[in-house]
C-alpha cells in the first residue's frame, strides 16, 4: 500500500508551508501529492504550481467536479499537465451534489451515472487521439445541435499528441450504483468513507462492477485510494485530545455538507449504520447548533474513520486498511516533520 499526501482545497486564503510538505512527501517515498476543489480554489492550479518541484511523485486531483467544466476541458487540463510532468498525472473526478452543481456552477445536477459515464468515455476519446470526438449523449453532445446552435460544430481531435492515451482516472463515488459503475468504468476508485468496518459493504458493489461485459479493470489491477488523517500520539490521553479535534468534521460531513433532501454524505453514514445518529446531527446542525451536533459523534465513529494512535497501533490500522484492498492511503499532514515521521514509521 502506497502513501499519498493530500493537499485537500483552500480555505479563506491560501495554506501556508505547502511547498515544504510537497518537498518532504518527495522526499520521504510517498507515491503521490492530490489537491482538490470545493467552490474556491480549483485542482489543476495548485497541482502545477507546487507539482513543479517534484520529480517523482504522482499529481492526482481528488476531485475534479464535472460539472464545472466540459469533459473536452478537463482532458485538456490533463493532457497538458501530464505532459509538463512527464506523465504523473492521475485524473480524480467526481460529480460532487446538487448545492454544488446547481448553486454554483449553474448546471442541472439530473441523472449523473449517466453524466458521469459520458463525460468519461469523451475524456478517453480525447486522450486516445484515435479520430475526430462525438457524442450522442443528451448531456455533452459533440458537435452540439441544441437550443442556439448555429450548426457549424465540427467534430475535432486535440492538436497536442496526448502523452498517455491510458492516463489513470480515478472517481470519487459513495451510493451502490455509483460505486458499481466505478469499478465497470475507472482504473481507481477515491472513497471518502471508506474505513475497515465499512469496507465489506462496498465488496458487492466492487464486484458487481468488475463483472459486467467490457469492465476495464479487475480486482487485481483497480486502484482504491481511501482518504484519512493519521495521527501518530504518544499516549491515550493524547489520542483522546485528537479524537475530540476530528469530530468538527465528521459532524458537518454527516450533518451539513449537502441539503436535509439529498445528501450523500448522511446517506453513507447511514449505510454504515449510524443512520439514527446521522438524522439528529442533521437536523441539530442544519438548525444551526453545531456544537451540539459535534457532541454526538461517538469517539468509536471517528475511530474507524481515521488511523490515531500510539506508533504501535497505527501500524496495526495501516495494516487493517491494506487488507481490505485498499492501495493507497491519502493523508493530511500538519507538517513536514509529520510527513517523514509517518514515512518512517511506515517503511
Amino acid at each position: 500500500m502506497r502513501l499519498g499526501l493530500q493537499l485537500g482545497y483552500w480555505g479563506a486564503q491560501p495554506p501556508q508551508g505547502v511547498g515544504e510538505l510537497v518537498a518532504a512527501a518527495e522526499d520521504a517515498g510517498f507515491d503521490a501529492i492530490f489537491t482538490a476543489e470545493a467552490w474556491g480554489s480549483d485542482a489543476f492550479t495548485p497541482l502545477a504550481w507546487w507539482g513543479r518541484e517534484t520529480s517523482r511523485v504522482r499529481l492526482g486531483t481528488s476531485i475534479v467536479q464535472m460539472s464545472g467544466r466540459t469533459p473536452t476541458s478537463i482532458a485538456m487540463h490533463a493532457l497538458t499537465l501530464d505532459h509538463l510532468t512527464g506523465g504523473r498525472v492521475i485524473l480524480g473526478m467526481g460529480v460532487s451534489g446538487p448545492q454544488v452543481v446547481e448553486g454554483w456552477y449553474g448546471q442541472p445536477f439530473e441523472k449523473p451515472l449517466a453524466r458521469t459515464r459520458e463525460v468519461v468515455d469523451i475524456i478517453r476519446q480525447v486522450l486516445a487521439r484515435e479520430a475526430p470526438v462525438t457524442n450522442d449523449g443528451p448531456h455533452h453532445a459533440l458537435p452540439y445541435r441544441g437550443p442556439g446552435s448555429v450548426g457549424l460544430g465540427k467534430p475535432l481531435k486535440p492538436i497536442v499528441h496526448p502523452l498517455r492515451a491510458d492516463l489513470p482516472i480515478w472517481l470519487g463515488a459513495e451510493g451502490p450504483k455509483n460505486v458499481a459503475q466505478t469499478a465497470e468504468i475507472a482504473d481507481g476508485w477515491i472513497p471518502i468513507f471508506y474505513t475497515p468496518k465499512s469496507s465489506g459493504m462496498y465488496q458487492p458493489w466492487l464486484d458487481e462492477g468488475f463483472a459486467r461485459p467490457g469492465a476495464r479493470r479487475s480486482r487485481a489491477d483497480f486502484e482504491i485510494a481511501a482518504t484519512c488523517n493519521l495521527q501518530i500520539v504518544p499516549d491515550a490521553a493524547a489520542k483522546q485530545q485528537a479524537l475530540d479535534a476530528m469530530k468538527p468534521f465528521a459532524s458537518l460531513y454527516m450533518g451539513g455538507m449537502g441539503a436535509k433532501e439529498q445528501n450523500f454524505h448522511t446517506q453513507v453514514f447511514t449505510r454504515m449504520g449510524y443512520g439514527d445518529l446521522a438524522a439528529k446531527v442533521q437536523e441539530l446542525y442544519l438548525d444551526g447548533r453545531k456544537e451540539e451536533a459535534t457532541a454526538l459523534i461517538p469517539d468509536e465513529l471517528v475511530d474507524d474513520l481515521h488511523i490515531i494512535g500510539t506508533p504501535s497501533e497505527v501500524k496495526e490500522r495501516v495494516a487493517q486498511w491494506e487488507e481490505t484492498g485498499v492501495t493507497t492511503l491519502l493523508l493530511s499532514c500538519r507538517s513536514a516533520d509529520e510527513v517523514r515521521k509517518v514515512a518512517e514509521l511506515l517503511a
